[in-house]
């Protein structure tokens, strides 16, 4: 079972039905599943900061995220931060330790207050055999996941810093579209946050944002940061990366 911190509700610890249907997952479910599911659920909620999983304990229960987000990371033998990514509302993770059994494979930390439905990993292992819906999401979530990264080894592996923060951004603004071809990103990354993300440092990102500007591709508003063309962006990473192979 986990070993994982975590201040409990004093009220009702129950998870509803309603509540789980902000989990994409969960989206295709029926009423009744949905009830049968939510009764295998433990709600938790951690404070902003609170670490939720550690890289490489052996707890081993599945997170949904049903309010707030969280960050992945780890850090470095240097001491560097390494951000994997950040889950908002709906997403969930904890799965590859559930499927595995091996320890976690990064550190989880709370963005900001959350609320999380906690599943056991027997729990979670019992749904996946038994529902073929869940199965099915399950595969796709992971299929996308080795996606993501084999696009990001290519990225770190061939791209140039200023092309990766290019990359970086684009990933974000087609997160936060507002328009066909504008987006908000809100809260806006810090720059050291943005230089995690790509294995860089602030000052190479805070140099790199301040061109952009000037070209006026973005512009940072408080604590927004708005892409003012998403399509320029797109063909400029498209350009770095090259011709994709067979």
């Amino acid at each position: 079972m986990s070993t994982c911190a975590g201040n409990f509700y004093n009220h009702s610890r129950e998870v509803t039905s309603t509540q789980l249907t902000v989990i994409r997952e969960f989206r295709d479910f029926s009423a009744s599943d949905l009830e049968m599911v939510a009764q295998l659920l433990q709600m938790q909620h951690f404070l902003a900061g609170e670490e939720i999983v550690r890289y490489l304990d052996h707890s081993d229960n599945v997170f949904f995220v049903l309010e707030g987000g969280v960050r992945i990371h780890y850090f470095g033998y240097s001491g560097d931060e390494v951000i994997l990514c950040d889950l908002s509302q709906g997403e969930f993770f904890g799965e590859l330790t559930a499927i595995d059994g091996q320890p976690r494979s990064a550190t989880v930390v709370a963005r900001s207050d959350s609320l999380l439905a906690v599943m056991s990993n027997q729990a979670f292992i019992r749904l996946v055999h038994e529902s073929p819906v869940f199965c099915m999401a399950i595969m796709q979530r992971l299929a996308g996941q080795v996606r993501r990264l084999t696009e990001r080894v290519f990225d770190f592996s061939t791209l140039a810093v200023r092309n990766r923060i290019h990359a970086e951004l684009l990933r974000l603004a087609r997160q936060h579209m507002d328009s066909p071809n504008t987006a908000i990103i809100k809260p806006a990354p810090t720059h050291a946050e943005l230089a995690c993300f790509v294995s860089t440092h602030r000052e190479a990102v805070t140099r790199e944002l301040s061109e952009l500007a000037r070209n006026r591709l973005i512009q940072r508003t408080g604590h927004e940061l708005r892409v003012l063309d998403v399509e320029r962006l797109r063909k400029m990473v498209d350009l770095a990366r090259g011709p994709v192979g067979d």
